[in-house]
């Protein structure tokens, strides 16, 4: 973890919780959610890392359970020797894989063997009463001790100003990444939306209800050319780029809702160049 010596004072001074071994092992509270970057922060008082198009998950020292609260049937080998500590993090399967690794994660028969290929990615100790620096730092130690295969943390970072997040952020999309993810170096795990855990994304994401379908041409006859889609604000339009032809062939369901991202508005208040992203499924 590269931190700026700055910042490295900073956290070495902080006060925080003595924590004993019971204590860290108590139940994680709720999930915390991020909310999106907006206006001037002090970049240099957040550490950065990946956001990950994964499944979202969390270990309670025992099993894997999805952010809603279900519980995840994973093979026991891949969580063999992992420690009884809370741990918050993404099922991965690589950049631009989140279809495949939503469809394993809900299949009704466990595939084992595409098993293999998936990492938990751990960004947080949500049961750890310090501050995210430490924490992060406690996290490496955890995940170190458990040598598991499947197990690893997210890499967190640090920057001093906005020039270079975004540098970052132009590097990880230009890769196929999906945006930063930033964490206040010495805020504490709090359950629900949060000030201090933040989203950096180019565009932005939506969800909208599928009320029908508009019937493809050319090569996409007999299947699905577009979803035609109603977002929170009651706008109704056509969502069919970033459908797959698997998806086109097999729609989301009327009335499922979905994510999209799209970049502003148009002059008639839609949103502008609104491209399909994946079912929403908790």
């Amino acid at each position: 973890m590269d931190l700026h010596p700055a910042l490295l004072a900073v956290l070495l001074l902080a006060p925080q919780q003595t924590l004993h071994a019971s204590a860290q092992l108590h139940a994680a509270p709720a999930p915390m959610l991020a909310s999106r970057v907006a206006g001037d922060i002090d970049i240099a008082s957040y550490l950065v890392s990946e956001k990950l198009d994964g499944v979202r998950a969390r270990w309670d020292g025992r099993a894997l359970w999805t952010r809603s609260g279900n519980r995840i049937d994973a093979p026991p080998a891949f969580t063999r020797g992992w420690p009884a500590q809370p741990m918050d993090g993404e099922l991965w399967l690589g950049r631009g894989r989140f279809q495949a690794i939503s469809d394993l994660v809900r299949a009704l028969q466990r595939d084992d063997r595409a098993w293999r290929a998936v990492r938990f990615m751990a960004f947080d100790l949500p049961g750890d009463g310090s501050h995210f620096a430490r924490r992060t730092l406690r996290l490496q130690a955890v995940v170190a001790a458990a040598d598991s295969i499947h197990l690893e943390y997210i890499p967190q970072r640090h920057f001093t100003n906005r020039a270079l997040l975004d540098a970052q952020l132009d590097a990880v999309m230009a890769g196929g990444g999906e945006g930063l993810m930033l964490h206040h170096a010495l805020a504490h795990y709090r359950a629900g939306r949060s000030d201090t855990l933040l989203k950096h994304k180019r565009g932005r994401d939506a969800e909208a209800r599928v009320v029908g379908y508009r019937p493809g041409k050319g090569k996409y006859e007999g299947m699905v050319g577009a979803l035609l889609v109603e977002d929170a604000h009651g706008r109704r339009f056509a969502l069919g780029s970033g459908l797959r032809d698997a998806d086109r062939a097999a729609p989301p369901a009327i009335g499922s809702t979905v994510t999209f991202r799209y970049d502003g508005l148009t002059e008639q208040g839609n949103p502008r160049f609104a491209r399909y992203l994946r079912v929403r499924r908790d």
